[in-house]
């Protein structure tokens, strides 16, 4: 692994150990600030640590795949719209590179198309590749970035990503001994560039085809609209709409751009929410649909302007899975409504497995279930993550809205029209409530009241008191099965009070039929959390004084 400064020919490297090197993990993925010029945000996610990071993946899959050894292991690498994308597509490829390993350049990519990078056959393509890293930090600002990486296997998860930081923190060290020389290891390894979008694009366009039983053009006369938020899903409009026939005027913010001048690319953002139902109106088109910066995740409205994303995006799709496996189990994230729970399995005959937040924990569970023998085909996350058990619990924004268009392009095959009624009629039924909040309490970690302990504890210890007080209170019925914080009914609602799995912060959901059964909700927690000194409450206090 020496020869692996290459990273480091024209300038120092700073001192980084261990420590460093963690805290840019989160969750499955590393995030960090990748450009300077925001006050508070230095550089951490710089070219040399973006080698040495690269340069521990490749050992880390030599070592996982030693058994395929002595051939030639092949890492693609794709990245999103950001402005730091070349820059640390060039680093990660030097750190591949030097590690022995060849290197496929995708260049723009989407999450998901990275993923199934390593299941393509196909020679012309150099496929299927070894291993795959996706340049990325999701909707986050502009200044950020981050890695996602993927083996045919799936997703790495935490302990891969916190294993390949170690490694790479030893990587680093190499660099400050060997990396202050301006000469460059030269290796037999090769760059190789290649449009593998289009072998992803077709893919989906062949999926909505054979859906229709082989139409050429099973979406001729529907009007869909994209909006890719200037992150990397432009080319949904062109690439899969319109050779299927679809008709795509109006789509916006189809061309990459990572300063995101129009919205933040997030069908969670109602700033982007509202673009899109904006767009569909404006055009009176059928359908719309929005992705995020890397096309995991994603959102529709019909033609009315009414969205379906969250909860109503879930129930549509459990309705086209249970329609296609009868009695399968739903796997969700804990922050779904009761109402949800109901529509699955009163009304589809499903079974609603409501577990954890984070899209790796709900499709590692799903994964899970199935081991054991109880059948899952569908993990979605309120955010928009879905994967299915048919498309290798690869969570694709673009896969999602391919089933979406299944449904469009059938009901047409079949002689039903309605356009995007096809879609709204599926979630009649699902309960919606009247009032829903989320709501976010801060922990101090500097306060004397933790006592030298970790924010989790603290947060362990707010949880357990507030489980207490709603067991010896007849108006709250805690939820019989739950996997994440303190889940309660009452007042003809919910409230979740729950951990965030990344940051000192207890995130509270609250859902009732109007807002004042919510604030009652929320006196409960707040009576709950006021024995606590370091939780800043001062969102809940407001919320419920406001009443």
């Amino acid at each position: 692994m020496s020869g692996l400064g290459a990273a480091s020919s024209t300038t120092a490297v700073p001192a980084l150990d261990k420590v460093d090197f963690l805290k840019l993990q989160n969750g499955s993925d590393i995030r960090g600030v990748a450009i300077g010029g925001v006050e508070g945000e230095p550089v951490s996610l710089t070219e040399p640590v973006t080698e040495a990071i690269a340069a521990a993946f490749a050992a880390w899959l030599l070592e996982k795949k030693k058994a395929d050894a002595p051939k030639r292991f092949k890492i693609s690498i794709g990245h999103d719209s950001r402005v730091s994308a070349q820059m640390l597509q060039d680093a990660v490829s030097r750190g591949i590179t030097g590690a022995g390993l060849d290197v496929v350049q995708y260049g723009l990519a989407s999450t998901p198309a990275m993923f199934n990078s390593t299941l393509t056959e196909g020679d012309a393509f150099f496929c299927p590749v070894d291993g795959a890293i996706m340049i990325t930090a999701s909707h986050l600002p502009y200044n950020r970035n981050g890695l996602k990486f993927f083996t045919n296997a799936g997703g790495l998860g935490k302990p891969d990503i916190k294993d390949i930081l170690e490694r790479a923190a030893d990587i680093y060290k190499q660099f400050m001994v060997e990396g202050l020389t301006n000469l460059e290891k030269q290796t037999s390894t090769s760059i190789k560039r290649v449009d593998y979008m289009s072998v992803y694009t077709s893919d989906l366009v062949k999926a909505v085809r054979r859906a229709a039983g082989d139409i050429e053009k099973p979406l001729e006369g529907f009007h869909i609209v994209v909006d890719a938020g200037n992150g990397a899903g432009g080319f949904f409009a062109a690439k899969v709409l319109e050779p299927l026939g679809a008709k795509t005027s109006g789509s916006q913010f189809l061309e990459p751009d990572g300063m995101f001048p129009n919205h933040i690319p997030n069908p969670e953002d109602k700033t982007a929410m509202k673009a899109i139902i904006q767009a569909v109106l404006d055009n009176k088109a059928d359908l719309g649909i929005i992705f995020d910066t890397d096309v995991d995740r994603s959102a529709a409205v019909d033609s009315t302007g009414h969205e379906l994303n969250r909860n109503r995006l879930i129930a549509l799709m459990s309705a086209i899975v249970l329609e296609e496996h009868p009695g399968t189990t739903i796997v969700t994230d804990s922050v779904t409504s009761d109402g949800l729970t109901t529509f699955i399995e009163k009304k589809l005959g499903g079974k609603h497995h409501r577990f954890k937040r984070g899209y790796k924990n709900v499709i590692d569970e799903a994964i899970r279930l199935n081991s054991i023998g109880e059948e899952s085909h569908l993990a979605i996350e309120t955010s928009g993550h879905g994967a299915l058990k048919e498309n290798h619990w690869l969570d694709d924004g673009a896969y999602l809205m391919v089933k979406l268009l299944n449904k469009l392009a059938s009901a047409r095959a079949a002689g039903r029209g309605g356009g995007s009624k096809v879609l709204t009629d599926l979630v009649d039924g699902l309960e919606e409530p009247g009032f829903a909040v989320e709501l976010r309490l801060k922990i101090d970690q500097n306060h004397s009241d933790l006592k030298g302990g970790s924010f989790r504890d603290y947060g362990e210890a707010v949880l357990k008191h507030l489980e207490n007080r709603v067991d010896s209170d007849p108006k709250l019925q805690k939820a019989p099965v739950n996997y994440e914080g303190v889940r309660v009914s009452g007042s003809g609602g919910w409230f979740l009070l729950r951990l965030s799995l990344h940051d000192p912060v207890l995130p509270l959901n609250i859902e009732a039929p109007s807002r004042e059964d919510a604030v009652k909700l929320g006196l409960a927690v707040a009576a709950a959390t006021k024995e606590f000194p370091a939780l800043d409450t001062s969102a809940l206090d407001k919320f419920v004084q406001a009443f």
